[in-house]
């Protein structure tokens, strides 16, 4: 890996991570933030789905002006709105500010998604390894997110976690500003996959599968922390339920990272729709194991499952760059991203709506039944690879 490379994975890494950290410190908050405001965990519930639904809108026009303004300015734009977002959250005063504040974090964090993978694609040789990668930072991000904000609330408020992510993006968006210069490589190159014609049925059939596994993610990733803590009873009793709301995800979301190197071996050896589909298939009865699970072997196969779940990533990312021309690679990958995380985000609503009247636990067999079309169109998506 060149020197330009190495500059690329760390700030795309750096960015990648404070992402997904400030979108998945809510989840872990819950029970904080509910006695606060009064609300209950459905509220809470659709209040993660709008964040989401900003995070993929966004994601549309973000990666259409990303020939226009160059990936160093969006990916400056992202790192400061987020801050300034963080900080809505954190002067929030009643829960309707509140939400204010996680929608526009939601709309400045949707910026980075097409931008990053764009970049990648475009800047690193080895695009399966340079995904991989990428993965396991944000896999970091989902981990530290939720720890650093129950141990940041268990020590002063959890408003407070907010804030010391607003800051870290600060500190990156001087960073980015200082070591990238305008005319740098961080501008996109068309290369010789310019010539490739896009596969429409493979993308599309691709963009309807993510979108199953967008729901599935915003599923167990809002309702694991309260899951995990509330059925864990007996497993290691010493830990507080808040404490093990943050530290329990944490090494699931670590685990992901095992699976995001996981995954992008895989695509590096083996056909990437035929893996794509399978790592889908076992999923499905992983999560019916983590519904109907408690303590140790719930933490077991929840383990399992951020290791299976997130080494779909790199494998899907590498997908959409085979399956399209160069010059449009931005603009479908916000397009997915969309796709995935923004119609995907309504299932953190209705997975609230599944949690009240039937328990928390029935959220994860829920997500498990969703992932059986996203199956089947993957057995599509392989097909019109063929054509």
């Amino acid at each position: 890996m060149t020197n330009n490379e190495k500059k690329i994975i760390a700030i795309t890494g750096a960015s990648h991570l404070l992402v997904h950290s400030l979108m998945l410190t809510l989840p872990s908050l819950i029970p904080l933030i509910r006695d606060e405001f009064n609300v209950g965990i459905d509220a809470l519930g659709f209040a993660v789905s709008i964040s989401a639904l900003f995070f993929g809108l966004g994601a549309i026009p973000a990666g259409w002006i990303d020939r226009y303004l160059g990936k160093k300015r969006l990916l400056m734009i992202y790192q400061f709105g987020s801050a300034i977002s963080a900080l809505i959250v954190v002067s929030s005063q009643n829960f309707f500010s509140l939400v204010l504040g996680l929608s526009f974090m939601g709309l400045f964090c949707s910026i980075y998604h097409p931008t990053g993978l764009t970049l990648i694609s475009q800047r690193i040789s080895n695009v399966s390894r340079g995904m991989a990668v990428h993965g396991m930072f944000g896999s970091m991000g989902s981990a530290l997110g939720p720890l650093s904000a129950v141990l940041i609330a268990g020590l002063f408020s959890w408003r407070y976690s907010y804030l010391f992510l607003g800051l870290l993006n600060i500190i990156l968006f001087a960073i980015t500003y200082l070591s990238i210069s305008s005319s740098s490589q961080m501008k996109s190159k068309i290369d010789n996959n310019s010539k490739v014609k896009t596969n429409i049925p493979a993308l599309v059939y691709y963009f309807i599968t993510n979108s199953f596994l967008g729901m599935a993610y915003y599923g167990f990733t809002t309702f694991m922390p309260i899951h995990l803590s509330t059925n864990t009873n007996e497993f290691l009793p010493v830990i507080s339920e808040n404490l093990k709301a943050g530290l329990f995800p944490t090494i699931v979301f670590f685990a992901g990272m095992i699976g995001s190197l996981i995954g992008g071996k895989i695509g590096n050896r083996f056909d990437k729709n035929l893996a794509f589909m399978t790592i889908i298939i076992i999923n499905i009865p992983i999560f019916f194991l983590v519904g109907n699970a408690a303590n140790f072997s719930l933490m077991l196969f929840s383990i399992m499952l951020g290791i299976v779940y997130f080494s779909n990533q790199p494998i899907g990312n590498t997908l959409v760059s085979e399956f399209t021309d160069n010059t449009n690679r931005g603009f479908i990958y916000g397009l997915g991203f969309f796709i995935s995380f923004g119609i995907g985000s309504f299932a953190a609503g209705l997975s609230g709506i599944v949690a009240v009247n039937f328990g928390v636990s029935a959220v994860f067999p829920f997500m498990g039944l969703l992932l059986l079309p996203g199956a089947a169109f993957a057995l599509m998506m392989y097909r019109a690879s063929l054509r």
